[in-house]
C-alpha cells in the first residue's frame, strides 16, 4: 500500500480498512547482530529469531533489587509524581497503573536502562546504537491490577509514532516475583513474524484512554484465535532480578491480577537509531513525547 502522507509504499497499514488481515513480516529481519558482539551467544540469538523473545533468569543481583524496589515504591507514594500526566491510573481503582518516562524522572532508573547487561542485550539483537522510545513502570497491585489486552505494540507505534520498521525491541524487568498466578506476561511464540492488521479509525488524543485501557489497535478475536492456534501461548515467570525481551511486533497480554501479590516490572522500549519515528501512519498527530520520545541520543 502506498502511503502519500510519507511518500513510500506502507508495508504494514492498519486501521485504514474495513477488514482485519494478517500479513507476513516483510523485508525486516528480527536480529541484525552477531554472537561476537554482546552478551548473547548463537544459540540465544537464534532462539529469539525463531520466538521472538528471550528470557534472563538473573539480569539484576539481589542486593542491587533492593534498591531498585525501594525506588519503586518512593515512586509509588509520591504524591507528586502521582499528579504528573505521566502517571496513569487504573480506570475504577484509581490505583497507579504506570509511570511513564521514568529513566527520566528516577535517576535509578535511569542508570538501570544505561547498563551494559540491559542496553548491550538491546543494541546486539538491533544491530546498531539504540535510544530508548518508552520506559515506564507498570504496577499490577494485589486484588486491584487490571489486565493488559493482547497487542502488538509495533502496531500501535507504527499507527501512533510513527515507527517505520520493526527494529525495536522491549525488556520487561521483574522488580516482584512473577508468578503464573499474578497476570504474568503471555506471548503467542513466532507470533512476531505476523503482523495484525487492525480495524477502526484513531481518535485525536487517544493515548488518554489507550493507556488506561485500549481499543482501538487491538486484534480482532478471529485473528487471535488463528495465531494461538498456530503458536501456542507462553506464560513468563520468575523471580523478582529476572526479564524478558521481546520483539516489538511480538503478540502479548496479561491478565489481571486478584491475588494478594503484586506485580511490577521496569519496561523499556529500544529502538535502533536507524529506525526512528516519523508522522504517524494511521492518527491525525503524534503521542506525547514522554509516551513516544522524539529525542534520538543513543543511549551511552
Amino acid at each position: 500500500m502506498f502511503d502519500t502522507v510519507h511518500g513510500v509504499r506502507d508495508l504494514y497499514p492498519t486501521r485504514v480498512g474495513a477488514e482485519a488481515a494478517l500479513l507476513y513480516r516483510k523485508e525486516d529481519p528480527v536480529v541484525y547482530g552477531r554472537r561476537n558482539e554482546g552478551l548473547l551467544d548463537q544459540e540465544t540469538l537464534d532462539s529469539y529469531e525463531e520466538n521472538g523473545f528471550l528470557s534472563v533468569e538473573e539480569l539484576i543481583t539481589p542486593a542491587e533489587l533492593l534498591g531498585y524496589q525501594a525506588e519503586l515504591e518512593r515512586l509509588l507514594t509520591d504524591e507528586a509524581i502521582k499528579r504528573d500526566e505521566r502517571t496513569v491510573l487504573e480506570k475504577d481503582s484509581g490505583e497507579v497503573r504506570s509511570i511513564f518516562e521514568v529513566h527520566k524522572i528516577s535517576e535509578v532508573i535511569a542508570g538501570l536502562v544505561a547498563d551494559e547487561r540491559v542496553v548491550g542485550r538491546a543494541r546486539q539483537i538491533l544491530g546498531s546504537d539504540v535510544y530508548v522510545h518508552q520506559s515506564r513502570i507498570n504496577y499490577k497491585p494485589g486484588f486491584k491490577g487490571k489486565e493488559f489486552y493482547w497487542h502488538s505494540d509495533f502496531e500501535t507505534w507504527h499507527a501512533e509514532d510513527g515507527m517505520p520498521r520493526m527494529r525495536a525491541v522491549s525488556i520487561s524487568i521483574a522488580l516482584t516475583d512473577n508468578h503464573a498466578y499474578n497476570g504474568g506476561l503471555m506471548i503467542m511464540p513466532g507470533s512476531h513474524k505476523t503482523f495484525v492488521s487492525c480495524v477502526g479509525e484513531t481518535p485525536a488524543d487517544h493515548y488518554r484512554e489507550s493507556l488506561r485501557e485500549q481499543e482501538i489497535g487491538t486484534p480482532d478475536p478471529l485473528s487471535l484465535a488463528v495465531l494461538a492456534e498456530k503458536h501456542g501461548i507462553e506464560l513468563f515467570t520468575g523471580p523478582a532480578g529476572s526479564a524478558t525481551m521481546f520483539d516489538c511486533n511480538c503478540m502479548h497480554g496479561s491478565n489481571g491480577n486478584i491475588t494478594p501479590f503484586a506485580r511490577s516490572n521496569v519496561f523499556v522500549v529500544f529502538n535502533s537509531v536507524d529506525n526512528t519515528c516519523v508522522a504517524p501512519y494511521a492518527a491525525p498527530g503524534r503521542r506525547p513525547d514522554f509516551v513516544a520520545a522524539r529525542d534520538f541520543t543513543p543511549v551511552k
